[in-house]
């Protein structure tokens, strides 16, 4: 037998959550696996290889069991038979049961094949001819049924064309007129054949047969580069950069063409500047990029990475600086708005707060007591901080304690975001629910309950004081692994709509800069873009791999998707 080391296997495992969207427990996995310290050259293995890998053990555990079985009943069967006992069993009887028990499972169950079969022969004996006599009945009437319809709806559509004909006799081009004889024609002859079935037949469009929501294949223009999936996407401030970040060690900065999409946009190569997280190998999978952020003006992209490294891009691809000080993958990375520092988080259970200026570490939050899973900056000098601990800090640049504690969730929080005014705090989690906090009290404001799974992501809309959309009423809008997204009355902390198009987890949310409209991302390939107003389905994008991240431009005509089969698609949006 060829052995397995239990670095091996760890790899593996590590790869099928990689590749289910375990990104969380991937990630935690690996670090504390020590993954980025392996010698496997990742391209050799082969998606899906776990599954793979347990697959082979039960044929091998079958094989085994046909061996060390009854020769006489198991060992000199053949193929087809050794097959059919083996359907007998279920997987974990493989695992649990020695040969001797597995052939007494085999023989039980085909003993009460066999009774059962023989009982069921002598009811089929009994009644075979009257029930061949019945099909035979039911058949013909039937067959007469289908016939006299046709005859009704041919009928029909005479009479209908004939309506149609005289109502617009007169509007109608001479041409047309042998065009619409030749298609009655068609269809009658269609009627005539049994081809054409239900009783109200249908005039087809000769234009492009689409749902009226779906985004035509015309407005999409597919990014193609990245060798792995790609969790990570944001647009610069200017509107035409855009940079996501893979699984394949690289950061990508793409040229957007500015303006609507059209052939000849669709058609031409897009400029991609790559930033290589690696020196040599392409596959270490410690250079994951996880998260990346855009500084205010739009000058520099952060990345943060598995390796633990934060690093300093200028936005022509050139590396001003790398940051290191972490101990663990990097899940969280956000500039202030000022631009002259970067907050970090990471599994090593702290947030760092770096000077840009400098290149170095300012300071070390070390309050949460185990990782770090989400940073956002309050103002220029303070910030909130999340953790598998269940815990929330808000922490100040300068204090060696945190100046307000929220406690409350019973799950891991997942991810937390100040509103623009900076004075509420939302916060989502695995316990299924988000809260809202204020810094005027220690208890949440709201409890928003109505999620029946784990909470992933949460976003406040654009609206309100201090945005350039103050008359607008604030919203908050949740995701979670149940499938839905839920748009929050902040102020009466109740579901103002519950968006339930998704059939997957949902991953990413994004609001447009006018906050009309919210773009959703799901396991499930789709992106759905929604009216915030109507709580209504109004554009939707199917791709061919779960969706991570979603990201809208600053003039609210382009939304970006980053996916699971390694592709960034940009969809051209226009209402």
């Amino acid at each position: 037998m060829i052995p397995i080391t239990s670095v091996e296997l760890n790899y593996i495992v590590f790869r099928y959550l990689h590749e289910s969207g375990f990104t969380h427990s991937a990630f935690t996995f690996g670090y504390e696996a020590g993954i980025d310290k392996t010698t496997i050259d990742g391209n050799l293995v082969p998606p899906g290889a776990l599954v793979t890998f347990i697959q082979k053990g039960i044929q091998y555990i079958e094989l085994e069991a046909n061996l060390s079985g009854d020769l006489k009943l198991i060992g000199v069967q053949s193929d087809v038979d050794t097959d059919e006992d083996f359907s007998y069993l279920q997987p974990l009887d493989l695992i649990t049961k020695d040969p001797y028990e597995l052939h007494n499972i085999v023989k039980a169950k085909k003993e009460n094949l066999r009774q059962n079969k023989s009982e069921a022969n002598n009811k089929v004996n009994d009644f075979s001819q009257d029930a061949a006599k019945e099909h035979a009945l039911e058949k013909d009437k039937e067959r007469k049924e289908r016939e006299n319809e046709h005859e009704i709806d041919k009928t029909k559509l005479e009479k209908q064309r004939e309506q149609e004909k005289g109502e617009y006799k007169e509007i109608q081009h001479p041409d047309q007129n042998d065009a619409e004889k030749h298609e009655d024609k068609i269809i009658a002859e269609n009627i005539e054949n049994g081809t054409c079935g239900g009783p109200e037949p249908m005039e087809i469009s000769q234009s492009c047969i689409i749902p009226p929501s779906d985004i035509p294949t015309c407005d999409v223009k597919v990014l193609e580069g990245h060798t792995s999936e790609v969790f990570a996407c944001a647009w610069n401030s200017s509107g035409s950069l855009l940079a996501s970040g893979s699984g394949d060690s690289t950061a990508r900065i793409w040229k957007i063409a500015e303006g609507p999409f059209n052939t000849s946009v669709l058609n031409e190569p897009v400029k991609v500047v790559v930033l290589r997280h690696f020196k040599g190998r392409t596959n270490e999978k410690s250079k994951d990029v996880t998260t990346l952020d855009w500084n205010g003006d739009g000058t520099l992209l952060a990345t943060g990475s598995y390796d633990g490294q934060a690093r300093i891009w200028s936005r022509d691809g050139e590396l001003r600086s790398t940051l290191n000080k972490h101990k663990g993958p990097i899940f969280s990375l956000k500039w202030n708005k000022k631009g002259d520092y970067l907050l970090s988080g990471s599994v090593d259970k702290t947030a760092i707060v770096w000077d840009i200026k400098t290149g170095e570490w300012k300071q070390q939050f070390e309050f949460h007591s185990a990782p770090t899973l989400d940073v956002d900056w309050r103002n220029n000098v303070s910030f909130a901080t999340c953790s598998t601990d269940n815990m929330i800090y808000v922490c100040k640049i300068g204090e060696n304690r945190p100046i307000k504690t929220f406690s409350g969730h019973q799950g891991e929080v997942n991810a937390i975001k100040w509103d623009p005014t900076g004075s509420l705090l939302a916060s989502c989690s695995d316990d299924h629910t988000a809260k809202i906090w204020s810094l005027k009290q220690d208890r949440f404001l709201h409890d928003l309950k109505e999620h029946v799974k784990e909470i992933y992501t949460i976003r406040w809309s654009p609206c309100g004081p201090c945005t350039n959309n103050p008359n607008q009423s604030l919203v908050l809008a949740s995701a979670s692994f149940d499938s839905t997204v839920k748009l929050w009355d902040v102020e009466l902390g109740k579901v103002l709509y519950s968006l339930n198009g998704h059939r997957d987890p949902v991953y990413s949310v994004a609001f447009s800069p006018n906050g009309e409209y919210l773009a959703s991302g799901s396991m499930d390939k789709c992106m759905h873009i929604w009216s915030v107003k109507e709580g209504k389905l109004v554009k939707t994008y199917t791709g061919n791999g779960g969706i991570f991240e979603v990201s809208w431009n600053k003039d609210g005509d382009k939304v970006a998707a980053c996916f699971s089969n390694n592709i960034v698609c940009v969809l051209d949006f226009r209402m």
